[in-house]
């Protein structure tokens, strides 16, 4: 199982080096494509987990002045 991420820049923000070095802390992954980052699951996680990982997410960006889009299948 993974999720996938898409992030959206804002040029009044953060770097994006910057906001990799955050993502990059919580496990995800750099990757080129439809999407920017991606994260591998150890094990199949429910809809609650998922939420949860999206508002550490969140947590760990805020300040930052980015949006972002999750997809996990």
């Amino acid at each position: 199982m993974k999720t996938y991420l898409v992030v959206w820049f804002s040029s009044n923000g953060s770097k994006p080096s910057e906001v990799t070095k955050h993502l990059l802390g919580m496990g995800f992954r750099p990757i080129e494509g439809a999407y920017d980052f991606e994260y591998q699951w150890d094990h199949e996680a429910d809809i609650d987990e998922i939420l949860n990982f999206g508002d550490m997410i969140m947590l760990e960006l805020k300040g930052s002045d980015v949006m972002f889009k999750l997809e996990t299948f």
